[in-house]
Parts: C-alpha cells; structure tokens; sequence
C-alpha cells in the first residue's frame, strides 16, 4: 500500500510541475508580447518553454536577483571612484589657480611675460593629465562592466538558463537582456500574487 502512496505522490509533484510550468509558459508568452517585435521572432516556444522549465523551482530568479545586487554594487563603487577622481583633479585645479594667482601679485614686472608663459604651460599640462586620468577611469569602467557581463553570461549558463552563454555580440548580448528583462517581470508578478515557490 505504500507503494502506491509513493508513486500517487509522485504523481502529484508532477502534477504541480506541470501545472507550473504551463502557468510561467503562459506568463512568459503574455510578456513577450512588450518586447520589440524583431525579439519577439527570435524567441521560439521550445526557448520559452525551456525557459519556464527553468524557473520551475525559483532558484533562477535567486541567481539573477543576487547578479542584480552584485552589478549595482560594482556600479555604486566604480562611480563612486569616478566622482572621487573628479574631487581629486578639481582640488588640483584649484591649488593651481591659487598658486598661480599668488605668484601674480609677487611678480616683478619684467617677469610677468615670462612667468604667464610658464603658467599657461603648467595649466596645458593638468589639463592634458587630468584629460587622460579620466579616459583611463572611463576605460576601467567599460573593461569592469564588460567583465561583469561575461561572468553574469557565464553564471546563468551554467544554471542552465536558455539563451545565456558567453558573447561580445551587442544583437546576442541584447537578446540576453530581453531574456533577463522577462524573468525579472516574471519574478515581480510572481512576488506581488505571492504564486513564488
């Protein structure tokens, strides 16, 4: 007899998977429906179908919440480093101008000539440093976020999400960002009717 009460129980479990996989099925093609129609096309129902496969459990929405949490932090530090920088260099500027105006007034006027040369020579020179600290920063910033992608593609890959694996390609890379774009709204509407395993 409990054999069979077993095998019931199973039956029911996969009942309820069943069930719920039609459900995000069904919320998944509602959703799609938002999304600019040339994504639309390049998401078939076997990838939307796989796709509430592997929502099934709501581990993939824990997966992408915790990848959300980590991008804003990175997010947060690398402008908080820029806006640390922008400090450093309008001090610099400051200090300068200061400087600068100081050895004005104590300039001897034969000198003036010489000394507003050399002045404006160190005024191009911040300039030019200032100029290439903030390109190398916007350059760390790009290489930091890109990183970011590979290894958030590289994470939902092996979770097994459909239509997640490593790529630069910007029409792939927006593609994923549907995806993502889909399981977030799913993950909210599910939150809000409380139906989140």
């Amino acid at each position: 007899m409990e054999k069979y009460s077993g095998l019931y129980g199973e039956q029911t479990d996969a009942t309820k998977q069943q069930e719920r996989h039609y459900y995000l099925l069904s919320e998944l093609q509602t959703l799609v429906k938002d999304l600019p129609s040339s994504f639309q096309q390049r998401l078939s129902y076997t990838t939307l179908s796989d796709l509430a496969q592997a929502l099934i459990d709501g581990t993939v929405y824990e997966i992408v919440q915790g990848l959300l949490d980590i991008q804003h932090l990175t997010e947060k530090n690398l402008y908080n480093q820029r806006q640390k920088l922008h400090s450093e260099h309008r001090v610099l500027r400051h200090d300068m101008m200061r400087k600068h105006k100081l050895a004005l007034q104590t300039c001897k006027s034969h000198n003036l000539t010489v000394l507003k040369a050399n002045q404006r020579a160190e005024t191009e020179a911040l300039e030019q440093r200032v100029r290439d600290e903030q390109r190398m920063m916007d350059e760390k910033i790009i290489a930091e976020m890109d990183q970011k992608v590979l290894d958030q593609q590289n994470t939902l890959e092996k979770a097994g999400v459909p239509g997640f694996y490593i790529t630069t390609n910007p029409q792939e890379v927006t593609m994923q960002m549907n995806l993502l774009e889909l399981i977030l709204k799913l993950q909210q509407k599910e939150s809000q009717s409380g139906t989140l395993p």
